[in-house]
């Protein structure tokens, strides 16, 4: 067993992958930043549009982090309103599912051909040519840098005591700690999901586990809207404290009904693999989550809008 083999492997297929997401992230904002700022002003007149235009949003931008982000800073210039807001802050939640849907696609190695076409198309005049290119560079390494993951770790597949290691995190709450802490060190809940498919690939990572740590990311990924809200208005403030709050309640509720979560994911997913289940227990989760609260937002707005953060919005602009 070659120890610091398989760390660097893994340690340097990790990187690359937060990169690629980030490119990718930053690639997709900086083709469509402005159309999706329009219509987030534009088409979240009731709390079920703002779902369905958070969750489009987020699957254009490609990370519910720069949704949330995004919407706090139109929060804060009294672009959107608060009510509006907590219908997309919903929806983002549900537009990230669509990265874990596509990275349960097993194209390691497909990726050196959409690399290398992404890299040739980048390097174009013509603009859309050129944008595209570059959102397929990202791509192609994302799940070039899955697919480097997957095979480092391969050999721990038959070294029982970090098999053993990994069945501890099928304690709910082991498994939240964790997911919530690598995603607050990474913010990206993106990596996270990214990671437990890649352990997923070489059958490391039981579907429980994998669920729970999943939910740990929900929590974790808040930190993003949290940070955004320091020092802003009122109302931006506390649609970042409705995403904590919101993240916080269904991830305590999926804990609860972890079983039925994960049961109807395997229900639902049939024959299909390990990281189509897990893929399959996140959208399960944030769409059940969205449906749980929709009907009582008004309630949620009206309580939260007698908060008063003025005093701490002073100090910290001190």
């Amino acid at each position: 067993m070659n120890w610091f083999s398989i760390f660097l492997g893994a340690v340097m297929g990790l990187v690359l992958f937060i990169y690629a997401i980030t490119l990718l992230s930053n690639s997709l904002k900086a083709s469509s930043q402005d159309k999706v700022k329009s219509i987030l002003t534009r088409f979240t007149n009731n709390r079920f549009s703002g779902v369905l235009t958070g969750t489009g949003a987020t699957i254009i931008i490609g990370s519910s982090s720069v949704t949330t982000v995004t919407v706090i800073a139109l929060v804060n210039a009294g672009l959107l309103s608060f009510a509006s807001s907590l219908g997309v802050v919903m929806g983002s939640n549900i537009g990230t599912t669509f990265t874990s849907q596509l990275f349960a696609f097993d194209l390691g190695k497909y990726a050196p051909v959409i690399v290398l076409i992404g890299f040739v198309a980048s390097f174009l005049k013509q603009e859309s040519i050129s944008k595209t290119g570059k959102i397929l560079f990202a791509l192609g390494l994302i799940f070039f840098s899955l697919d480097h993951i997957s095979q480092s770790v391969a050999p721990l597949k038959g070294y029982q005591p970090f098999l053993n290691f990994l069945e501890t995190f099928q304690n709910p709450w082991l498994g939240v700690l964790a997911g919530a802490l690598f995603t607050f060190s990474v913010q990206s809940s993106s990596a996270t999901m990214g990671t437990v498919i890649a352990l997923s690939m070489q059958g490391l990572m039981t579907l429980p586990a994998a669920t729970v740590i999943m939910l740990g990311a929900e929590i974790g990924t808040c930190g993003s809207s949290l940070i955004a809200s320091i020092g802003r208005s009122q109302t931006a403030i506390r649609t970042g404290l409705f995403h904590l709050l919101f993240n916080v309640s269904t991830v305590l509720i999926g804990v609860f009904f972890i079983d039925e979560l994960i049961a109807t994911a395997t229900w639902i997913s049939g024959n299909a693999s390990l990281e189509r289940k897990i893929a399959n227990a996140h959208a399960i989760f944030n769409i059940g989550g969205m449906l749980l609260f929709i009907g009582f937002t008004p309630y949620i707005a009206g309580q939260l809008g007698k908060l008063n953060f003025k005093n701490l919005a002073s100090i910290v602009n001190r």
